[in-house]
């Protein structure tokens, strides 16, 4: 999906919107992250924090979820906020998961622009890499 076709404020918007339902008490950071789905869908998850700070699940995880529950698919554009609203890009892990997800071309909105998910994760390892070969 080209660049110009994704809506990008209103991802924007869905992941201010997802980042004002974070529970963050911990680190006090809240986080919020919209996709578009390759179908036009537009999903959204928030972090959500535990006092075992390991079980603390990321807005990427949120999101994914979303994804699954509201039918599966696949992302087509990404954008995730911190607690001002600002561009925040996802941490490797996230950046796994989202890759695993992703459309042919996913689009991320990167504190440099937009780029590809190939872009923010070079060499990724994939379900791809799992296939039998015999």
């Amino acid at each position: 999906m080209p660049a110009n076709d994704i809506d990008w404020p209103a991802l924007e918007d869905a992941a201010k919107q997802a980042m004002a339902r974070a529970y963050a008490p911990y680190s006090k950071f809240p986080v919020g992250a919209a996709a578009l789905t390759e179908d036009g869908r537009i999903i959204s998850g928030c972090n959500v924090e535990n006092a075992s700070y390991g079980l603390t699940l990321c807005a990427e995880c949120a999101l994914v979820g979303e994804l699954h529950m509201t039918g599966g698919g696949r992302l087509a554009a990404f954008y995730c906020v911190d607690g001002q609203g600002n561009i925040l890009m996802p941490c490797g892990r996230c950046r796994q998961l989202l890759y695993e997800f992703r459309a042919p071309g996913m689009q991320l909105m990167t504190t440099q622009g937009i780029k590809t998910m190939d872009d923010v994760l070079p060499d990724a390892f994939g379900p791809e890499n799992l296939e039998e070969t015999t």
